[in-house]
């Protein structure tokens, strides 16, 4: 028989954004304000629907453009100024997903140093970082005495898987310094792993493994006072993406 388009349900496609930074040593999230319905006044991630002319890639580096002002890079690139690793995160289809219609949310992840105050855009009326633990708590987020909400649709699931993903991808790829500068110190590395794991690392065990880990870091030949102290050498990322011998995460 001849294929009928009409004989199946129309469905809207859109992208959710994970974005992933460090600020004040703690792993934080992008979250905005639903300006709109549904869900009007929850908090929720950036993203949109999928433009007519465009594909998945295109529509998430697009919003995350429009959220952010960072450009997306390959995730085997190396890191730049005013980019961001970004990749495919997961499929949502639940069909009681979005009760305007049935919409099917295709998630990226998204990983960048620390970034400015966001500008809320879009429908959102207002936008900002928020430690991922207060986000996740119970499954929403309160301030300034509001009761805790949980996030609009199920963003709080969606959010969760992010940051599940970026704490296993550390263990075995060089994703971690999609979180520091294009040039950073020891460190400066060892808190970004503090703050995705959530545990604190001993610092002569982490300077160890990661200076000695095949096309993990490369020194640049500079030194930095920012820390305060003493000069700290300055690196930056290699050309490995897999890790061997693996970061491991600790047991908590």
């Amino acid at each position: 028989m001849p294929y009928d388009p009409s004989a199946f349900p129309p469905f809207a496609v859109t992208v959710d954004l994970v974005v992933l930074t460090v600020r004040r040593h703690a792993l934080c999230a992008l979250a905005v304000r639903r300006g709109e319905p549904p869900f009007q006044g929850r908090w929720a991630l950036p993203g949109g629907f999928v433009r007519a002319d465009e594909d998945l890639s295109q529509a998430a580096a697009r919003e995350l453009a429009e959220e952010t002002g960072l450009r997306a890079h390959e995730p085997a690139a190396p890191a730049q100024d005013n980019g961001a690793h970004l990749e495919q995160l997961a499929t949502y289809g639940d069909p009681k997903r979005d009760p305007r219609m049935r919409v099917v949310s295709v998630a990226h992840l998204a990983l960048a140093p620390d970034l400015p105050a966001p500008r809320a855009g879009g429908d959102a009326s207002n936008a900002r970082w928020a430690p991922v633990d207060e986000l996740l708590q119970q499954g929403g987020y309160g301030r300034d005495g509001e009761p805790v909400a949980p996030l609009a649709f199920d963003h709080a699931q969606i959010l969760a898987d992010g940051v599940e993903r970026a704490r296993s991808k550390i263990e075995y790829s060089s994703l971690a310094t999609a979180f520091c500068p294009t040039e950073f110190t020891v460190g400066e590395l060892r808190r970004v792993y503090e703050a995705v794991w959530g545990v604190a690392l001993d610092p002569r065990n982490f300077h160890r493994k990661v200076t000695g880990t095949p096309g993990f870091l490369v020194p640049t030949g500079g030194t930095t006072t920012r820390q305060g102290g003493r000069p700290a050498q300055l690196f930056r990322a290699g050309g490995a993406t897999l890790l061997n011998p693996p970061m491991l995460r600790p047991e908590v």
